[in-house]
Formats: structure tokens, C-alpha cells, sequence
């Protein structure tokens, strides 16, 4: 007899649907077929000792589950719930006769009960899309995957729950999540605002720029001056999750299981911040069947890299694709996946090796050729891809301990919401193009057209600071928006001099 029900495999941020198909012949032992990994086929054990554990037993048959399409590779432990099922149906010890109207994954432990999976989000997406009634999964799963909606999500503790349900024995509501409420609901508080910071004006504005048009920033300091204490507020100053947004991030925290137990819809916008010894494939993602990296993970957030430098040559060079096409596309021999990469870069780094260039008050003890290695450890087409340059300079003990009120975190995102409502007007015809900072390269002549006094200025710029193409582009970006947070539909003078002062650490300039 055979017997069918429907499993997934996720690559990327998708899934695929796998038909799993048990037939029970004469002969002895069990056959897993389909390009199942060890994991998979060790489920044959586990099975065997939740059927004794539960009162069944393995069939003394031979047993063949096929998991079909055959040429896609099965991974993880989520088979043994489905397999289990099927091979109780096969050998008659059960009539569970809707197997085949739903989705069913799970990893069982010797028990019976269920463990949590992986990537329950995109799943039940691919199943409401293959018109599956339903996705049965562990609980702890479930509501992750009622985030999906017109599809009846079953959470289930073990598997004798499954086979009550399946075999009609007992009703099981499906959870129903109001994925619009949830997202209203969210917090909007933020543990960490600029109100907490004095002095750094000019800084405070640099960054109202970058989060205003998602541009990267670096900012060049020496220890102790409050780069990574700038970083880490910027996130209350970035305008909240659309519901999209929101979803998209979510699936990708869902693939790597790091939505924690209860697997609610994700509403603040991630902070990552990576240790400087991270590899290259921890960073962009990979592996034999690739997983998302540190870049995906902050998709449609922050990635913060501090002590940019110390971050190894090969670690940075591989960023540099992403940051122009907001993906990263990982091949292998049987597989290439994308992974979407549409993250603001904040970067931090010493001036020089001792931490003092340019320093107001304390001296530097590089040389002038120390000074322009240890820039040189971050490339020039890196550089070129970062469209703000900022120097922090340490604030004074007078600033420290003023009682003066500062500019709150709320009122600056005020403003860069305004920014971002104007950029999404002028956007709204084109795919994938939500700020100033994703303009390709065709779209800058049109949008970001100056003044015949603005192209001379900026051609004195790139003369004296001998600029790239590419940090044509960027002033011109940020320039536009500039603009927009003045409110003002074209771009002024005024508004090129300040995006080309955030050019400082281009190389003619720096270190001499």
C-alpha cells in the first residue's frame, strides 16, 4: 500500500514542496531514497523507537520512502514526523485518510514529542501556495507559521496528537494569528536614544543624512570619541517596519532558526554587529547547502562593522557586491541561491594605528606612511562604496557634563520619515527602489540634475580631491538627500558643499 503526504525543503529564503511517499513490499530493512542526507536516513531509528514507544511497531517489510522531486537534496531531522505518519498508514496500524490535503514536517524525539524546525514561515508560504489545506508542525512552531494566512496552521506537542488528528480521533483548531494587529502592537520604544548624547552635532546631522536616504556611513575617530555609542542609537532613529519589511525579515530569521520559541512576526529593525574575526562565509553566507550570513541577517537594518581595519582583506572585499546590488548570490555545484542584502553599512575605524591622528589635544606618534597603511587595509573601491565619510572628534569635558537638553531620537526620525515619504513618491514607478542610496547609476542624471554653478563646484571637487565616477554618484545621492530633508525639490549649492564635506577620507585628502 502506498501512502503519501507533502514535506518541504528550504534553500535560500524559499522552500519547495517534497512529496513523501512510503510503500511497504516483501523483503526486509528500510529504504530512504531521494537524495536524503545522514540526518534523514538516521530517522529510521528514531521512528522505530517512537512506533515501540506508542504501542506500534516497525513493519519486518520492506519499507521505501521516496522523497520526491528526486534530485533535490533533503537535509535535517523535519522528515521523521511525515515518514512516521506514512509508514503507520502503509502498514494499516492507522487510518489517517487526509494525509495528503496537508504539509507535515517535524523532528521527533525518542519519546514521540515534537522539536522545533527550521524555516516554518517560508513553508507554510510554499504551502498556502500549492493550495495545501494545511501545515501540521510542532507547536512550538506555530506561531511563526500563522503569520501566513488562508492556510490552517495544526500545532501539535507529539505524535500521538498528529495521528488523533489525522485519524479524525480529535479536533485540533488551527491557530489564526491577526498578522496586521500584531504588527501594530509592536514597540516603538527604543532603550537607547540621541537625547543621551552631548555635543557631536555635526555627527548627529551626518547621521540624520544617512538614515534619511539609507546610506552608508564611516565614521573615523580616534578611541573613546563615541563611534560605536553613534552606531548603536541609530536604530531609533530609522523610520519603523512596514508590514513587508517586516515579513521579509522575518523569513529570513525563520530559515536560520533564530526567531527563538515564540516565533512571532519581527517589528524593530536588526542591529548586527560582528566580531572582526569573522570568516567570509559567516559574513555573506554559504555553506553546502547555503545558509544566510551577518548581510542577510541585517537586511533591512544595520550592519555595524567597528574597527573596520582589523577585519581581515578578504572579509571586506566580499562585500563589495552586495553593497551595489542589495543581494548576494551564492553558487554551488547543484545550487545557487540569492539572499537579499538591502542593509545600511555603519562603519568605525582609528585614524592611524595609535589611534591620535588629527587628534585635537594628543599627539600622534605614526608616521605619515604608518598612517596611510593602516587606510589602506580598507580598499579604495570599499571606500568608493561608502557614501558618507564623518571624523569624530572626542567631546570636551565642558560638553560631558553640560545639563543642556538634547535633540531626541523621535523628533529626528520626524524628519527623516518626511524625507522618506518624499523619496517614495518619487519611487513609486520603480521595482525594488525605496531610497536615494538604491538610485542606479541611469536614474542619478535624472533625479539629482544641479545647476550649472552646483556642476562647477562639484567639478573643482573632483579635481582637487581626484573623486571616482562612483563618488560622483554618491555626492549626488546624498546631496538629493539633503534636499529632501529641506524639503526642497532641487539641489542647491549649499546642498552639494555639505555631501562633498562627507568625502574626507578620500585618498588624496587623508594621511598627508
Amino acid at each position: 500500500m502506498i501512502t503519501r503526504t507533502f514535506g518541504s525543503a528550504v534553500y535560500g529564503v524559499s522552500a519547495s514542496l517534497i512529496s513523501i511517499e512510503v510503500n511497504i513490499v516483501s523483503g526486509t530493512h528500510l529504504f530512504i531514497v531521494g537524495l536524503p542526507d545522514n540526518a534523514v536516513k538516521e530517522s529510521q531509528h528514531r521512528i522505530e523507537s517512537v512506533l515501540k514507544h506508542i504501542g506500534c511497531w516497525m513493519p519486518r517489510q520492506r519499507v521505501i520512502v521516496n522523497l520526491a522531486p528526486a534530485d533535490i537534496r533533503k537535509e535535517g531531522a523535519a522528515y521523521d514526523l511525515p515518514i512516521a505518519l506514512c509508514i503507520l498508514e502503509a502498514s494499516k496500524q492507522y487510518h489517517l485518510p487526509h494525509l495528503e490535503d496537508y504539509l507535515v514536517m517535524g523532528e521527533l524525539a525518542l519519546d514521540g514529542t515534537l522539536r522545533p524546525i527550521k524555516g516554518a514561515l517560508p513553508i507554510a508560504i510554499e504551502a498556502r501556495a500549492r493550495k495545501l489545506k494545511g501545515f501540521v508542525l510542532p507547536e512550538e512552531n506555530a506561531q511563526e507559521a500563522a503569520i501566513v494566512n488562508n492556510l490552517d496552521i495544526i500545532p501539535v506537542k507529539n505524535i500521538e496528537e498528529a495521528l488523533s488528528f489525522f485519524a479524525g480521533k480529535k479536533k485540533i483548531e488551527s491557530l489564526v494569528v491577526d498578522t496586521r494587529e500584531l504588527f501594530t502592537e509592536k514597540s516603538e520604544s527604543y532603550a537607547l536614544d540621541f537625547a543621551d548624547v552631548q555635543g557631536q552635532a555635526s555627527i548627529k546631522r551626518a547621521l540624520e543624512v544617512a538614515a534619511a536616504g539609507g546610506h552608508n556611513v564611516i565614521m573615523v575617530g580616534p578611541p573613546g570619541a563615541g563611534k560605536t555609542m553613534l552606531a548603536k542609537r541609530i536604530p531609533s532613529i530609522l523610520p519603523a517596519f512596514n508590514l513587508h519589511e517586516a515579513l521579509e525579515t522575518t523569513k529570513i530569521y525563520s530559515v536560520v532558526g533564530k526567531l527563538g520559541r515564540q516565533g512571532k512576526l519581527m517589528t524593530s529593525r536588526p542591529f548586527r554587529a560582528p566580531h572582526h574575526t569573522i570568516s567570509d562565509v559567516a559574513l555573506v553566507g554559504g555553506g553546502t547547502l547555503p545558509q544566510p550570513g551577518e548581510i542577510s541577517l541585517a537586511h533591512n537594518g544595520i550592519l555595524f562593522l567597528d574597527e573596520l581595519p582589523e577585519f581581515k582583506r578578504s572579509v571586506l572585499e566580499v562585500m563589495r557586491q552586495p553593497l551595489e546590488e542589495r543581494k548576494v548570490t551564492i553558487a554551488r555545484a547543484k545550487i545557487s541561491v540569492d539572499f537579499p542584502t538591502n542593509f545600511m553599512l555603519i562603519a568605525s575605524m582609528n585614524p592611524c594605528p595609535c589611534g591620535y591622528y588629527n587628534h585635537p589635544s594628543r599627539e600622534c606618534v605614526c608616521p605619515p606612511a604608518a598612517v596611510q597603511r593602516y587606510l589602506n587595509k580598507v580598499s579604495g573601491p570599499l571606500l568608493d562604496r561608502i557614501d558618507l565619510h564623518i571624523e569624530v572628534t572626542p567631546v570636551s569635558f565642558d560638553e560631558m557634563t553640560t545639563k543642556r537638553s538634547t535633540e531626541k531620537s523621535a523628533s529626528i526620525q520626524e524628519r527623516i520619515i518626511k524625507a522618506r515619504n518624499i523619496q517614495q513618491e518619487r519611487f513609486n514607478r520603480y521595482v525594488g527602489i525605496y531610497t536615494n542610496a538604491m538610485m542606479p547609476s541611469a536614474m542619478v542624471k535624472d533625479v539629482c540634475s544641479i545647476s550649472k554653478a552646483g556642476q562647477n563646484l562639484l567639478k573643482t571637487a573632483m579635481e582637487k580631491l581626484g573623486l571616482s565616477a562612483r563618488a560622483y554618484d554618491r555626492i549626488l545621492k546624498v546631496s538629493r538627500t539633503i534636499a529632501d530633508l529641506a524639503d526642497s525639490e532641487r539641489i542647491g549649492e549649499d546642498h552639494l558643499a555639505e555631501a562633498i564635506l562627507y568625502r574626507s577620507l578620500d585618498r588624496q585628502t587623508w594621511g598627508n
